[in-house]
């Protein structure tokens, strides 16, 4: 199962210690992790094997929706900071879009990741 992991800058320490604590879920061998360029790479030096995209402001977030959209990604966990206003909004707003219009699980918080891992992990 394909995973894409993104987080805003505020939240990607946070994203990091969320996969910490759910290593033994990630480093399942069915599960492959998908990541925005700077996450991914926060990812890869907590010991995390990583597909790195583009970063989000260059595309990478777009990247992802094309996963989606094209049935490889199965699940987003995006570690949004709801407190800032980000310049790329619209291509969150799109990513999120393309999560409903194919019914792919979309965490945007560490409670609903956590809900969403724990699902997968029975």
């Amino acid at each position: 199962m394909e995973i894409a992991i993104i987080a805003h800058d505020r939240m990607k320490a946070d994203l990091v210690q969320f996969l910490n604590k759910n290593a033994a879920i990630l480093h399942n061998e069915n599960i492959t992790l998908i990541a925005t360029g700077t996450t991914g790479s926060k990812a890869e030096k907590a010991g995390f094997e990583v597909t790195k995209m583009l970063s989000g402001p260059m595309g990478g977030d777009a990247q992802i929706a094309a996963r989606v959209a094209e049935g490889k990604t199965k699940m987003v966990l995006f570690f949004k900071d709801p407190n800032s206003s980000h310049p790329h909004e619209v291509d969150i707003n799109m990513l999120i879009r393309v999560c409903d219009v194919h019914n792919v699980p979309l965490a945007t918080n560490e409670a609903t990741a956590q809900l969403l891992l724990n699902a997968i992990s029975k």
